[in-house]
């Protein structure tokens, strides 16, 4: 069994990449022995707060933002940090080579239903001089680093350095993480797709087409049978996408007119793009790459259509349609 550790040293990453790596490691153990604990940890429920985004917050998103704050803090390659939870980007160290993105708690409304929620991690360059939000100010394509720990029947991680997406599961007798998949791959192909089915007269026309074809099935234009899943997490979604291929969207709509889009750029949709790209998938807004996006404020939203390469091309051509 080759350990996490281990495996980073073999693919000859740079030795601070890995140090910042193993400390985002160890953020999801710990997070992971919360999520676990459950009730009996006192985690669950909501806290008497809204996050910047103007969502209530569980306890659980706060006490996972804190943590992984506190870590990255004491981590002297860590220049600064931007988190879902809070409202402006934190300096950390003034030497520090790199800046980290992240959402603490993705799917936290699964909390209290012992359903799926995960850690989403993006990591970028560190610039020259101050850390503000202009630092963070960079497209997906600089990232060196991304990856999202899972908590589920299993703790695992899904990783990519831009040499493939690799993946890993906890061991809970040593609190490593293992190497069980060194290189993941999305089939091209796929009958299965995850969409929020409830917003969909807010859609545009393109996505609203494209779906009722492949609801349609057999006897519609496809000619075929599709499956329909939804975990309510992002990231539970991509992991499937990941084990076993198919589509994951979610599309721009006109339910709430301030806000067309739900996930946010820099700490979800990034990260999420260079792991499903690593593994021989696609990841589009439905009209541009997301990682070729020059993002404009920290917690920027975009619309998201990732996953097995031949479907999202098909989902685009409904896109260049109109």
């Amino acid at each position: 069994m080759q350990r996490l550790r281990e495996t980073l040293s073999l693919q000859g990453l740079p030795s601070e990449l890995q140090q910042l790596i193993l400390t985002l490691a160890d953020c999801g153990v710990e997070i992971s022995q919360l999520v676990r604990g459950g009730a009996l940890a006192g985690v669950l429920g909501v806290a008497d707060s809204e996050n910047v985004q103007g969502e209530t917050q569980k306890k659980l998103d706060i006490i996972a933002n804190d943590l992984i704050k506190d870590k990255l803090g004491a981590n002297p390659l860590v220049k600064g940090i931007a988190s879902e939870e809070e409202t402006d980007v934190v300096a950390a160290n003034a030497d520090g080579q790199y800046l980290v993105c992240f959402d603490p708690l993705d799917g936290s409304s699964n909390i209290d239903i012992n359903s799926l929620v995960g850690t989403i991690f993006s990591v970028l360059p560190a610039p020259q001089g101050e850390v503000n939000e202009a630092a963070f100010m960079q497209p997906g394509t600089n990232q060196p680093c991304a990856c999202y720990i899972l908590y589920g029947p299993a703790t695992v991680m899904a990783l990519t350095t831009g040499k493939g997406t690799q993946m890993y599961s906890l061991d809970p007798a040593s609190n490593e993480f293992v190497l069980v998949d060194e290189q993941v791959t999305v089939p091209a192909q796929t009958g299965e797709f995850a969409i929020n089915m409830s917003n969909q007269r807010f859609w545009q026309a393109p996505m609203q087409d494209y779906i009722a074809d492949l609801i349609s099935g057999k006897e519609g234009p496809r000619g075929r049978n599709f499956n329909m899943r939804w975990i309510a997490a992002m990231v539970g979604d991509v992991h499937r996408v990941l084990s076993r291929g198919g589509l994951f969207t979610y599309p721009q709509d006109t339910k709430n007119p301030d806000k067309p889009f739900k996930l946010r750029l820099m700490y979800e949709a990034n990260p999420m793009s260079f792991l499903v790209e690593q593994a021989g998938g696609k990841a589009s807004t439905g009209y541009e790459r997301i990682m070729a996006i020059e993002p404009e404020q920290i917690h920027q939203r975009v619309a998201v259509i990732l996953g097995s390469a031949d479907e999202v091309d098909t989902c685009l051509g409904y896109h260049s349609k109109g």
